[in-house]
């Protein structure tokens, strides 16, 4: 099975500055072990040493999240799209325009 995995910018790097590589593997776990052996750097971008996804890393097979369940499981068909979205989280209002602030009123 040949799928397409689409990355992000920050990932890029790792895969000679490619928006996608080909990934080969009738499940996700499948295709990430052929990209361990293709680009083991980008490989340890998105899984752990267990083999399981780096909690910062969330991904998609054909617009679906594979977080839940058995992510390693999760069938990709020939000709899927797995897309890699890096997790975004935290944050401060520290800097923000009171007017854009949703807890502070503006006078």
């Amino acid at each position: 099975m040949t799928s397409r995995l689409l990355l992000p910018a920050a990932l890029r790097h790792y895969a000679g500055e490619q928006a996608e590589v080909e990934i080969h593997g009738a499940t996700l776990g499948a295709a990430l072990d052929d990209l361990a052996e293709r680009l083991p750097q980008l490989e340890r971008r998105l899984r752990d040493e267990q083999g399981r996804l780096r909690p910062h890393v969330l991904m998609f097979v054909d617009g679906v999240s594979v977080r839940t369940g058995t992510p390693m499981e999760t069938p990709v068909g020939d000709g899927a799209e797995v897309f890699v979205a890096p997790a975004v989280s935290g944050g401060s209002a520290k800097g923000i325009s009171p007017a854009l602030h949703p807890l502070r009123e503006v006078s």
